[in-house]
């Protein structure tokens, strides 16, 4: 949703897009959780400890073509949309993806594929945005903001920090014209400075924005058992033992304020120049469109991982055995999304809401969040609410004055842009009498 070009019978598109959402969506690992960095919040560094010591970590040509084939076959929208995560997939280097084009390309009159790659962007050279923007790869980069913010988190094996290489892999993207967005974790020291955060990309020259706030907790029996160092999803029909958060978890209140902080200044400056997802997801709700992300959608249970080994799992916070769906080389994928739908997975994320959220003045927009978070307990002392409830509350709260206006800037066929007129005093329009 591009909030500047929007238009009324854009939104209804995407409302008709989203009701009939039914898709399959698969995020590939294809070198497993190996990455070059060590970041501190990272949750899926310690997923090798589930795999043998002589694990290679690399997909084989054998799962990849499995993979692909498999994927397009079993999609029921027009379009494909394959994402390569990691760990670090820039590991595999360029000939791996020239053999993901060479396979997709004899699908290509068969569905609409695109692709995207999710890197740390520290090994982007001249020869990778070559090939990234002649095959027309969106690339996602991990850029936390500034200096020392970057670097607080987001450090080599070293104990390094890493932002003089991102930033070289930036401007690389950049200067190819490959199209790219940032995805910002916004960790507890981060918070504390949103608009350093914001100002920064925004002045990098950076269009689309997405904080991803970081909820992880100390490791539970579950996870102990397994040798891991986080505890992993939460169980939605019982509460908790386990509450504590890691030290780099950002605090809920926090986290709103450090969206609203951000919000202030994107509304009255930036509408229609900058895009932050987190912002046009909830403009999304107001309108009352289903949404686009999981996070924040009703349900969940149709977004499953694949490990480089061809393992297939429920969720990318569910790569745990028991969340295990099959293999990608021996059993079909829509078979394995039809029995995890059945299992009641995702279903569980709405029908285990508690009473808190089903009375709650912004559940059209939050849904919950996500069930691996939802570990706390309400005030009516039922379990499953969301650690970042009171975050989530206070900022959809505070935005609805400007979502309302922009609502009504859209249905009268206008750019949400003109808000930041709005905001600046009356605005008088003429509208279309019919």
């Amino acid at each position: 949703m591009r909030l500047h070009a929007m238009n009324n019978e854009q939104v209804k598109v995407n409302e008709s897009v989203g009701k009939a959402g039914l898709g399959i969506h698969v995020v590939a690992k294809p070198v497993g959780p190996v990455c070059n960095l060590n970041c501190e919040y990272c949750f899926y560094l310690e997923k090798h400890v589930l795999f043998s010591e002589r694990e290679q970590f690399r997909m084989s040509d054998q799962v990849l073509s499995a993979f692909i084939s498999n994927y397009i076959g079993s999609q029921p929208t027009p379009e494909v949309a394959f994402v390569w995560q990691g760990g670090e997939p820039t590991l595999l280097g360029i000939d791996f993806f020239k053999r993901v084009i060479e396979l997709q390309r004899q699908f290509s009159g068969v569905k609409i594929i695109n692709n995207s790659l999710q890197t740390n962007g520290t090994l982007l050279n001249g020869e990778w945005c070559r090939f990234l923007k002649q095959h027309n790869f969106m690339v996602g980069i991990s850029l936390d903001g500034p200096k020392d913010i970057h670097d607080r988190y987001r450090r080599n094996r070293k104990g390094k920090g890493t932002y003089d290489q991102v930033m070289r892999g930036l401007r690389l993207l950049q200067k190819y014209k490959v199209d790219y967005n940032v995805l910002a974790c916004v960790a507890q020291e981060t918070a504390k400075q949103p608009l350093d955060v914001y100002r920064f990309l925004r002045d990098e020259g950076v269009e689309f924005i997405q904080f991803s706030p970081v909820v992880e907790r100390m490791p539970d029996a579950g996870s102990s058992q397994h040798g891991l160092r986080l505890a992993g999803p939460a169980a939605l029909d019982k509460q908790e033992r386990q509450t504590e958060v890691t030290p780099w978890t950002v605090v809920p209140e926090e986290y709103g304020d450090f969206l609203i902080a951000i919000y202030e200044e994107w509304v009255r400056h930036d509408v229609g120049k900058v895009f932050v997802m987190n912002f046009e997801w909830a403009l999304n709700a107001w309108i009352g469109n289903p949404s686009p992300v999981c996070i924040h959608a009703e349900q969940c249970g149709r977004s499953v991982v694949l490990e480089h080994n061809g393992d297939v799992y429920a969720c990318d916070h569910c790569v745990y055995p028991e969340y295990r769906l099959g293999n990608i080389v021996n059993d079909s994928l829509s078979q394995m999304i039809e029995r995890l739908c059945k299992t009641g997975f995702g279903v569980t994320k709405e029908t285990a809401l508690p009473r808190w959220c089903r009375e709650c003045q912004v559940l059209a927009a939050c849904r919950g969040g996500c069930p691996k978070h939802r570990f706390v307990q309400t005030y009516y002392n039922e379990p499953g609410l969301h650690y970042l409830c009171p975050g989530y509350k206070k900022f959809f709260l505070y935005i609805r004055k400007y979502l309302r206006a922009m609502t009504q800037l859209l249905e009268n066929g206008l750019p949400a842009s003109y808000v930041m007129d709005v905001i600046k005093g009356p605005l008088v329009v003429k509208l279309d009498e019919k």
